[in-house]
Protein backbone atom coordinates (compact mmCIF):
# COMPACT_ATOMS: atom_id res chain seq x y z
CA UNK A 1 0.00 0.00 0.00
CA UNK A 2 2.65 2.60 1.24
CA UNK A 3 4.48 1.79 -2.11
CA UNK A 4 1.62 2.18 -4.33
CA UNK A 5 1.21 5.66 -2.65
CA UNK A 6 4.96 6.02 -2.90
CA UNK A 7 5.08 5.59 -6.37
CA UNK A 8 1.59 7.96 -7.53
CA UNK A 9 3.16 10.64 -5.68
CA UNK A 10 6.42 10.12 -7.54
CA UNK A 11 4.72 10.33 -10.85
CA UNK A 12 2.07 13.47 -9.92
CA UNK A 13 5.01 15.30 -8.66
CA UNK A 14 7.31 14.91 -11.69
CA UNK A 15 4.70 14.86 -14.61
CA UNK A 16 2.17 17.02 -12.76
CA UNK A 17 5.22 19.99 -12.30
CA UNK A 18 6.44 19.33 -15.82
CA UNK A 19 2.80 19.77 -17.10
CA UNK A 20 2.08 22.62 -14.91
CA UNK A 21 4.80 24.19 -16.50
CA UNK A 22 3.80 24.05 -19.90
CA UNK A 23 5.59 20.92 -21.17
CA UNK A 24 4.08 18.60 -23.58
CA UNK A 25 3.42 15.54 -22.13
CA UNK A 26 3.61 13.55 -25.58
CA UNK A 27 7.13 14.12 -25.73
CA UNK A 28 7.90 12.00 -22.72
CA UNK A 29 6.45 9.19 -24.47
CA UNK A 30 9.62 7.56 -26.29
CA UNK A 31 8.71 3.97 -25.78
CA UNK A 32 12.05 3.03 -28.31
CA UNK A 33 14.42 5.08 -25.28
CA UNK A 34 12.73 2.79 -22.61
CA UNK A 35 13.68 -0.18 -25.15
CA UNK A 36 17.29 0.50 -25.09
CA UNK A 37 17.20 1.75 -20.93
CA UNK A 38 15.35 -1.59 -19.78
CA UNK A 39 17.01 -3.98 -22.02
CA UNK A 40 20.07 -2.80 -21.51
CA UNK A 41 19.72 -2.74 -17.95
CA UNK A 42 18.04 -6.21 -17.44
CA UNK A 43 20.64 -7.91 -19.88
CA UNK A 44 23.42 -6.38 -17.80
CA UNK A 45 21.43 -8.04 -14.43
CA UNK A 46 21.00 -11.12 -15.92
CA UNK A 47 24.72 -11.08 -17.52
CA UNK A 48 26.05 -10.16 -14.03
CA UNK A 49 23.53 -12.15 -11.39
CA UNK A 50 22.37 -15.42 -13.57
CA UNK A 51 22.40 -17.49 -9.97
CA UNK A 52 20.17 -14.71 -8.50
CA UNK A 53 17.34 -14.53 -10.78
CA UNK A 54 14.84 -16.77 -9.16
CA UNK A 55 15.89 -15.04 -6.04
CA UNK A 56 15.59 -11.64 -6.81
CA UNK A 57 12.17 -12.46 -8.77
CA UNK A 58 10.94 -14.02 -5.16
CA UNK A 59 11.76 -10.72 -3.87
CA UNK A 60 9.38 -8.74 -5.82
CA UNK A 61 6.84 -10.62 -3.35
CA UNK A 62 8.77 -9.59 -0.72
CA UNK A 63 8.92 -5.82 -1.97
CA UNK A 64 4.82 -6.11 -2.35
CA UNK A 65 3.86 -7.62 0.99
CA UNK A 66 6.87 -6.28 3.25
CA UNK A 67 8.49 -7.84 6.05
CA UNK A 68 7.32 -12.12 6.22
CA UNK A 69 6.41 -12.27 9.88
CA UNK A 70 3.76 -9.86 11.53
CA UNK A 71 3.69 -9.31 15.32
CA UNK A 72 1.34 -11.99 16.23
CA UNK A 73 4.02 -14.78 14.44
CA UNK A 74 6.36 -13.56 16.82
CA UNK A 75 4.08 -13.91 19.74
CA UNK A 76 3.09 -17.18 18.44
CA UNK A 77 7.30 -17.64 18.18
CA UNK A 78 7.66 -17.41 22.00
CA UNK A 79 4.63 -19.68 22.35
CA UNK A 80 6.55 -22.29 20.59
CA UNK A 81 9.49 -22.00 22.37
CA UNK A 82 8.31 -21.75 25.97
CA UNK A 83 6.53 -25.43 25.00
CA UNK A 84 9.27 -26.71 23.65
CA UNK A 85 11.12 -25.41 26.69
CA UNK A 86 8.87 -26.53 29.24
CA UNK A 87 8.65 -30.09 27.76
CA UNK A 88 12.52 -30.19 27.74
CA UNK A 89 12.42 -29.14 31.16
CA UNK A 90 10.20 -31.78 33.02
CA UNK A 91 10.94 -34.67 31.09
CA UNK A 92 14.18 -34.07 29.60
CA UNK A 93 15.90 -32.83 25.89
CA UNK A 94 14.96 -37.31 24.98
CA UNK A 95 10.72 -35.96 25.16
CA UNK A 96 11.86 -33.62 21.94
CA UNK A 97 13.31 -36.44 20.20
CA UNK A 98 9.52 -37.19 18.39
CA UNK A 99 8.31 -33.86 17.98
CA UNK A 100 11.81 -33.01 16.26
CA UNK A 101 11.77 -36.02 14.02
CA UNK A 102 8.12 -35.88 12.71
CA UNK A 103 7.59 -32.24 13.12
CA UNK A 104 4.60 -32.26 10.76
CA UNK A 105 2.75 -34.73 12.98
CA UNK A 106 3.82 -32.83 16.42
CA UNK A 107 1.25 -32.57 18.31
CA UNK A 108 3.25 -29.34 19.72
CA UNK A 109 4.46 -27.91 16.09
CA UNK A 110 0.54 -28.51 14.91
CA UNK A 111 -1.04 -26.33 17.73
CA UNK A 112 0.79 -23.31 16.53
CA UNK A 113 -0.47 -23.08 12.82
CA UNK A 114 1.75 -20.33 11.40
CA UNK A 115 5.09 -21.69 12.96
CA UNK A 116 4.07 -25.20 12.05
CA UNK A 117 3.15 -24.05 8.38
CA UNK A 118 7.03 -21.81 7.85
CA UNK A 119 9.25 -24.75 6.57
CA UNK A 120 12.65 -22.73 7.43
CA UNK A 121 11.57 -22.30 10.79
CA UNK A 122 10.42 -25.47 11.76
CA UNK A 123 13.87 -26.73 10.29
CA UNK A 124 15.95 -24.55 11.52
CA UNK A 125 14.84 -24.90 15.27
CA UNK A 126 14.38 -28.88 14.86
CA UNK A 127 18.10 -29.13 13.51
CA UNK A 128 19.21 -27.33 16.65
CA UNK A 129 16.72 -29.19 18.73
CA UNK A 130 17.73 -32.73 17.31
CA UNK A 131 21.29 -31.83 18.48
CA UNK A 132 20.23 -31.36 22.15
CA UNK A 133 18.65 -35.10 21.94
CA UNK A 134 21.89 -36.02 20.81
CA UNK A 135 23.75 -35.15 24.12
CA UNK A 136 25.42 -31.61 22.60
CA UNK A 137 25.43 -29.21 26.03
CA UNK A 138 27.97 -26.72 25.10
CA UNK A 139 25.59 -23.28 24.59
CA UNK A 140 28.56 -21.47 23.19
CA UNK A 141 29.14 -23.67 20.41
CA UNK A 142 25.87 -24.12 19.70
CA UNK A 143 25.69 -20.42 19.61
CA UNK A 144 28.57 -20.30 17.12
CA UNK A 145 27.48 -22.76 14.48
CA UNK A 146 24.04 -20.86 14.46
CA UNK A 147 25.91 -17.58 14.34
CA UNK A 148 27.71 -19.19 11.17
CA UNK A 149 24.23 -20.23 9.91
CA UNK A 150 22.55 -17.34 9.78
CA UNK A 151 25.53 -15.77 9.12
CA UNK A 152 25.54 -17.27 5.59
CA UNK A 153 21.99 -16.50 5.16
CA UNK A 154 22.39 -13.19 5.53
CA UNK A 155 24.90 -12.95 2.78
CA UNK A 156 22.59 -14.43 0.56
CA UNK A 157 19.82 -12.01 1.08
CA UNK A 158 22.33 -8.73 0.85
CA UNK A 159 23.53 -10.54 -2.94
CA UNK A 160 19.78 -9.97 -3.63
CA UNK A 161 19.32 -6.86 -2.13
CA UNK A 162 22.66 -5.87 -3.79
CA UNK A 163 21.45 -7.29 -7.24
CA UNK A 164 18.20 -5.48 -6.99
CA UNK A 165 19.92 -1.98 -6.53
CA UNK A 166 22.34 -2.97 -9.54
CA UNK A 167 19.32 -2.53 -11.66
CA UNK A 168 19.31 0.97 -10.38
CA UNK A 169 22.53 2.03 -10.53
CA UNK A 170 22.72 0.91 -13.84
CA UNK A 171 19.63 2.44 -15.82
CA UNK A 172 20.98 5.90 -15.14
CA UNK A 173 23.65 5.16 -17.75
CA UNK A 174 21.58 3.68 -19.53
CA UNK A 175 19.84 6.36 -19.88
CA UNK A 176 22.76 8.75 -21.24
CA UNK A 177 23.15 5.43 -23.31
CA UNK A 178 19.82 6.41 -25.00
CA UNK A 179 20.58 9.95 -24.95
CA UNK A 180 23.60 9.78 -26.87
CA UNK A 181 22.22 7.63 -29.63
CA UNK A 182 19.35 10.22 -29.78
CA UNK A 183 21.32 12.62 -30.68
CA UNK A 184 23.49 10.47 -32.85
CA UNK A 185 20.20 10.37 -34.54
CA UNK A 186 19.28 14.46 -34.63
CA UNK A 187 22.77 14.84 -36.14
CA UNK A 188 21.95 12.66 -38.93
CA UNK A 189 18.71 15.28 -39.07
CA UNK A 190 20.64 18.33 -39.17
CA UNK A 191 19.36 19.57 -42.28
CA UNK A 192 15.30 19.39 -41.08
CA UNK A 193 13.27 22.77 -40.10
CA UNK A 194 14.29 23.32 -36.25
CA UNK A 195 10.53 22.46 -35.07
CA UNK A 196 11.93 18.86 -36.46
CA UNK A 197 15.04 18.77 -34.78
CA UNK A 198 13.70 20.34 -31.22
CA UNK A 199 11.83 17.08 -31.09
CA UNK A 200 14.45 14.88 -31.80
CA UNK A 201 16.91 16.50 -29.52
CA UNK A 202 13.54 16.37 -26.96
CA UNK A 203 13.36 12.78 -27.51
CA UNK A 204 16.41 12.33 -26.87
CA UNK A 205 17.06 13.93 -23.78
CA UNK A 206 14.01 11.86 -22.25
CA UNK A 207 16.56 9.37 -22.24
CA UNK A 208 19.02 11.05 -19.90
CA UNK A 209 15.28 12.11 -17.67
CA UNK A 210 13.70 8.12 -17.91
CA UNK A 211 17.37 6.43 -16.68
CA UNK A 212 17.81 8.77 -13.81
CA UNK A 213 13.82 8.49 -12.84
CA UNK A 214 13.64 4.91 -13.41
CA UNK A 215 16.77 4.58 -11.02
CA UNK A 216 15.81 6.45 -7.40
CA UNK A 217 12.17 6.94 -8.19
CA UNK A 218 11.19 3.29 -8.71
CA UNK A 219 14.50 0.89 -8.78
CA UNK A 220 16.53 2.07 -5.74
CA UNK A 221 13.45 2.17 -3.54
CA UNK A 222 12.38 -1.33 -4.56
CA UNK A 223 15.96 -2.56 -3.71
CA UNK A 224 16.11 -0.64 -0.15
CA UNK A 225 12.54 -2.43 0.98
CA UNK A 226 13.90 -5.74 0.04
CA UNK A 227 16.95 -5.39 1.96
CA UNK A 228 14.57 -4.01 5.16
CA UNK A 229 12.87 -6.70 5.10
CA UNK A 230 15.15 -9.01 4.95
CA UNK A 231 16.94 -7.72 8.19
CA UNK A 232 13.39 -7.64 9.93
CA UNK A 233 13.04 -11.31 9.56
CA UNK A 234 15.96 -11.68 10.28
CA UNK A 235 15.14 -11.32 14.04
CA UNK A 236 12.97 -14.29 13.65
CA UNK A 237 15.86 -16.44 13.54
CA UNK A 238 17.59 -14.86 16.05
CA UNK A 239 14.64 -15.19 18.53
CA UNK A 240 14.97 -18.52 18.23
CA UNK A 241 18.61 -18.41 18.64
CA UNK A 242 18.56 -16.48 21.74
CA UNK A 243 16.03 -18.53 23.44
CA UNK A 244 17.79 -21.79 22.56
CA UNK A 245 20.88 -20.52 24.11
CA UNK A 246 19.19 -19.78 27.40
CA UNK A 247 18.00 -23.13 27.51
CA UNK A 248 21.25 -24.73 27.23
CA UNK A 249 22.80 -22.93 29.74
CA UNK A 250 20.22 -23.92 32.13
CA UNK A 251 17.44 -21.45 32.66
CA UNK A 252 13.87 -22.07 33.56
CA UNK A 253 11.43 -21.57 30.05
CA UNK A 254 10.04 -18.34 31.70
CA UNK A 255 13.86 -16.74 31.63
CA UNK A 256 14.27 -18.38 28.38
CA UNK A 257 11.61 -17.02 26.47
CA UNK A 258 12.32 -13.33 28.12
CA UNK A 259 15.79 -14.09 26.68
CA UNK A 260 14.42 -14.53 23.11
CA UNK A 261 11.36 -11.75 23.82
CA UNK A 262 14.18 -9.21 24.46
CA UNK A 263 16.01 -9.79 21.05
CA UNK A 264 12.95 -8.37 19.25
CA UNK A 265 12.58 -4.70 18.81
CA UNK A 266 9.92 -2.06 17.88
CA UNK A 267 6.49 -2.89 17.05
CA UNK A 268 7.80 -7.17 17.06
CA UNK A 269 8.16 -7.06 20.82
CA UNK A 270 5.27 -8.23 23.22
CA UNK A 271 5.09 -6.94 26.30
CA UNK A 272 6.12 -9.25 29.16
CA UNK A 273 2.25 -9.18 30.60
CA UNK A 274 1.40 -10.16 26.94
CA UNK A 275 3.80 -13.39 26.75
CA UNK A 276 2.67 -14.43 30.64
CA UNK A 277 -0.57 -14.08 29.52
CA UNK A 278 -0.45 -16.09 26.12
CA UNK A 279 2.00 -18.78 27.51
CA UNK A 280 -0.54 -19.41 30.76
CA UNK A 281 -2.95 -20.56 28.32
CA UNK A 282 -0.82 -23.02 26.60
CA UNK A 283 -2.32 -26.39 26.99
CA UNK A 284 -0.34 -28.78 30.26
CA UNK A 285 0.52 -31.37 28.00
CA UNK A 286 1.42 -32.01 23.93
Amino acid sequence: MFAIIGYVVVCASVVGGYAAAGGHLDVLWQPLEFLIIFGGALGAFVAAYPTLLKRCGAAMGTFIKGPSYKPEDYMELIGVLYAVFKLAKSKGDLALEAHVENPDESGLFNHFPSFSSDHHAVEFLCDYLRMLTLGTSNAHEVAEIIDTELGNHHDEDHAVAAALQSIADATPAMGIVAAVLGVIHTMGSITEPPEVLGHLIGAALVGTFSGILIAYGFLAPIAQSVGISFSTDAQYMACIKAGLIAHMQGYAPQVSVEFARKNLSGKYRPSFIEVEEMVGELPGEF
